[in-house]
């Protein structure tokens, strides 16, 4: 999700859990997830998106072109112009056992926040396997 203010801006969401509870940059992603093979790419996407933001992306949504991140993981993300106050963002939670060994299962937002950042900023926060969506964004946007 982007929008345009005096600069353009883009959406990043925080992984939650305790894996990533003191890192920042490049830890931030686009709303993302996986899908079945069944499934359409775009209604995954728009899922996956209220799952992490509570909300439902509305509008007219571009695809960009497919990225691999290390690891070998294809995203496949669309662009849609909007606005949502990260305030309010709340995600679905995922289990895990925690501390590891200690055979507790807890609980853990997927996304723990939420923020606007100019491209500048986006580029240093986000995963760097992902700095690619924000220059086909940047891109697409300059047209």
């Amino acid at each position: 999700m982007y929008r345009k203010s005096a600069e353009l801006q883009v959406l990043l969401v925080h992984p939650g859990g305790p894996f990533f509870t003191k890192k920042d940059a490049g830890s931030w992603s686009v709303p993302k997830g996986e899908y079945l093979s069944d499934e359409d790419p775009l209604d995954a996407a728009k899922r996956e998106f209220k799952e992490e933001t509570g909300m439902d992306p509305e509008g007219e949504f571009t695809a960009l072109s497919p990225i691999k991140q290390s690891g070998g993981k294809i995203v496949t993300a669309w662009a849609v112009e909007g606005d949502l106050d990260p305030e309010t963002v709340v995600s679905n939670n995922f289990e895990i056992i925690w501390p590891p060994g200690s055979g507790k299962l807890r609980s853990f937002p997927e996304i723990d926040k939420a923020a606007w950042f100019t491209l500048e900023v986006a580029k240093q926060k986000i995963n760097k396997g992902q700095i690619s969506l924000l220059d086909q964004l940047a891109e697409l946007l300059n047209k």
